[in-house]
């Protein structure tokens, strides 16, 4: 049989510097996704399905769960990456002790903080595309009013956008402060603008500290969720496919040790996937990640709240072994061997496209070998996760790169090399403690 060549693709120096050095340091990139991407074709279709659905004025619900090092985050990833590629809004954060769905310390307003500084679209990336948005919006007005229009038509076309908001829940006061950012704007004063930012990002701690805008009530603990439909609402109002809210690590709900507070937050996750069910919540997609602890526990996990367990759970028509791409969980299972030897592929060629090689830095015989010594791990068959072999693996392309003396096959068989299994990383042990997964 005659060696096909391998062909090193062309690849942009900025998603193959994300790549490297996130999956070198155990986490997801934020860019180049697509490069590396394996299996998961149910599951990126599950996503795009939903998609479709929130930009027909519908809504979406899924709890992405796996083990860590699944895939949990980097799917969040691509989900956020395909939604703004397609023109939605999107908003991220994780969970942590300080911020929480619900909360009577600020929790819940720090993790609406949070989603708004990260607020995305395909042209503003990397977050803070509030004031951009809003910028757009008064200049697409005016554009489409034509050069003859004055102040007085554009205010009637602002008002009128507002005007549809008002009759729903917190939407009064949410109009109000978008009439008072053009006002500041048509004046040209940034005080005026900056004050409706300042609450549309939540950050007023006092409601008199909001009178100059002529509202009741500001942004707290208990309404954060209602100015986010209502931002999803004024999404597709601009010209926006929706929008879409992912929230990773609920593990951290878990942790809760109080179970009043736990079951406050439970019971927040659960008007929220009413809202969204029940087409309360039209043009809104919801994503959270979780491990099967934090979902399945019937002592702590979510499923330890009887409505959501009821809402949550599977039918129990579903036979072993297969899967229900519908229904609000997407479980995860680890990828295959075969599937990690795709992406270890994947892998070399940014390396190489990022470092200017022109051939493999391994051969197909050595990447299998390199595989082999993975398998061979105590427990691996069961805990192989990308994050561990794929740190590994860019560390050893990189002495490879850097030690042009060195030989593949004593660095793998070297000590000075170790080949991190779950048994030596204390965070991939326990569900409860890790930190970062793929």
């Amino acid at each position: 049989m005659e060696n096909t060549v391998h062909v090193i693709p062309k690849i942009p120096r900025r998603c193959s510097t994300a790549i490297l050095k996130s999956m070198g340091a155990g986490v997801v990139p934020g860019i180049g996704l697509e490069y590396i991407a394996v299996g998961r074709r149910a599951e990126i279709e599950a996503i795009l399905s939903d998609l479709e659905d929130i930009a027909g004025g519908g809504g979406a619900f899924r709890l992405i769960e796996g083990r860590y090092g699944s895939g949990k985050s980097f799917l969040l990833q691509l989900a956020r990456n395909n939604a703004m590629e397609r023109g939605y809004l999107v908003m991220n954060a994780d969970l942590t002790p300080e911020r929480r769905l619900a909360g009577t310390k600020g929790q819940g307003l720090k993790l609406y903080r949070e989603l708004m500084a990260s607020l995305s679209t395909k042209t503003r990336p990397e977050g803070g595309a509030l004031e951009s948005l809003l910028q757009r919006w008064i200049n697409d007005i005016c554009r489409d009013l034509g050069e003859g229009s004055d102040g007085d038509a554009v205010s009637a076309a602002i008002r009128a956008t507002a005007g549809e908001l008002r009759e729903f829940v917190f939407g009064y006061d949410f109009a109000r402060v978008l009439l008072a950012y053009w006002e500041g704007y048509r004046a040209a004063d940034d005080e005026g603008m900056g004050r409706a930012l300042r609450w549309l990002r939540g950050e007023y701690e006092k409601k008199a500290d909001a009178k100059p805008l002529g509202v009741g009530q500001i942004i707290t603990d208990d309404n954060w969720y209602d100015a986010v439909k209502l931002l999803a609402r004024l999404a597709s109002q601009l010209g926006y496919r929706g929008l879409l809210v992912l929230i990773d690590e609920t593990v951290n709900l878990y942790k809760i040790t109080n179970r009043v507070s736990r079951e406050n937050n439970y019971e927040k996750l659960l008007a929220m996937f009413n809202d969204i069910m029940q087409g309360r919540a039209p043009w809104l997609g919801l994503y959270l990640g979780g491990t099967p602890q934090s979902v399945e526990d019937e002592r702590r996990g979510l499923f330890s709240y009887d409505a959501l367990k009821s809402r949550l759970r599977g039918s129990a028509l579903l036979p072993e072994g297969m899967a229900d791409y519908s229904g609000p969980i997407l479980r995860l299972e680890s990828l295959t061997p075969e599937e990690i030897f795709l992406l270890l592929e994947r892998l070399m060629d940014v390396f190489c496209a990022h470092h200017g090689l022109e051939e493999p830095i391994l051969s197909a015989e050595q990447l299998a070998a390199f595989m082999q010594k993975v398998s061979e791990r105590i427990g691996a068959d069961a805990l192989l996760t990308p994050r561990e072999v794929t740190r590994d693996f860019i560390a050893l392309m990189n002495l490879l790169l850097q030690n042009p003396e060195a030989r593949f096959e004593d660095l793998v068989g070297s000590p000075q090399v170790p080949l991190r299994g779950a048994a030596d990383d204390p965070d991939a042990a326990d569900d409860s403690l890790a930190v970062y997964d793929l």
